[in-house]
């Protein structure tokens, strides 16, 4: 693998980190398995981070046949992609977590539910639109068989070091205390506020091209 292949997954492994921000989203966590035996809050991650590895994956195959029947062009949903990705990245940064991902009624309907694992923790909170919307566009941009199976194995790699993040959840929630986990949520929102930037000036840059 080239240094130039490596710079693409790593690039690609961090806006997934900024998207997601597992490391925000472990009070949630915490707080939604706090009931739970410790078995059963490992098996929840596990679910949790299997459902966002097939969302993505699954994202990352069918994300150009969507775009493609609906007649968007991968230009107009760089742009709009990273008007998401700075809207989130906006409220993480004013320390408005979760709420851009999940509303009113999806918070009252995961207390009846039962597999919290797959809802709300994996969709909406962690495989948000931001985090699928990066998925489809670096599927878009490195499209030969190559470049999807590292794609893929980035997304795994991800998942397992969530999932290892999850499991220690408790501890390093009372270590970071709500002030650390505030800070690291802010970092994460300025790294995904630049990844949208970048989406945004790549897609008009293509498109005024297109029209010259």
């Amino acid at each position: 693998m080239t240094s130039i292949e490596f710079a693409i997954y790593l690039q690609f492994f961090l806006g997934l980190v900024a998207a997601v921000n597992p490391i925000g989203i472990m009070p949630v966590f915490v707080s939604l398995t706090g009931h739970m035996s410790p078995e059963e809050k490992n098996k929840t991650a596990t679910t949790a981070n299997i459902a966002v590895a097939i969302i993505l994956i699954a994202s990352l195959l069918c994300g150009q046949l969507l775009l493609d029947m609906f007649s968007v062009s991968l230009d107009s949903f760089r742009i709009a992609g990273g008007l998401l990705l700075i809207s989130i990245a906006f409220s993480m940064m004013s320390g408005k977590l979760g709420e851009d991902k999940q509303n009113k009624q999806e918070r009252t309907e995961y207390i009846s539910r039962e597999q919290i694992g797959v809802v709300p923790l994996a969709m909406p909170l962690m495989a948000g639109p931001g985090a699928i919307s990066s998925t489809i566009v670096y599927g878009s941009r490195y499209p030969t068989l190559l470049e999807t199976v590292g794609i893929i194995i980035t997304i795994m790699v991800f998942c397992f070091c969530s999932w290892l993040l999850y499991r220690s959840a408790p501890f390093i929630v009372r270590f970071l205390r709500q002030t650390g986990i505030n800070v690291i949520t802010r970092i994460m929102g300025l790294i995904l506020a630049a990844l949208g930037v970048e989406f945004i000036v790549t897609g008009v840059r293509n498109l005024v091209q297109g029209l010259m």
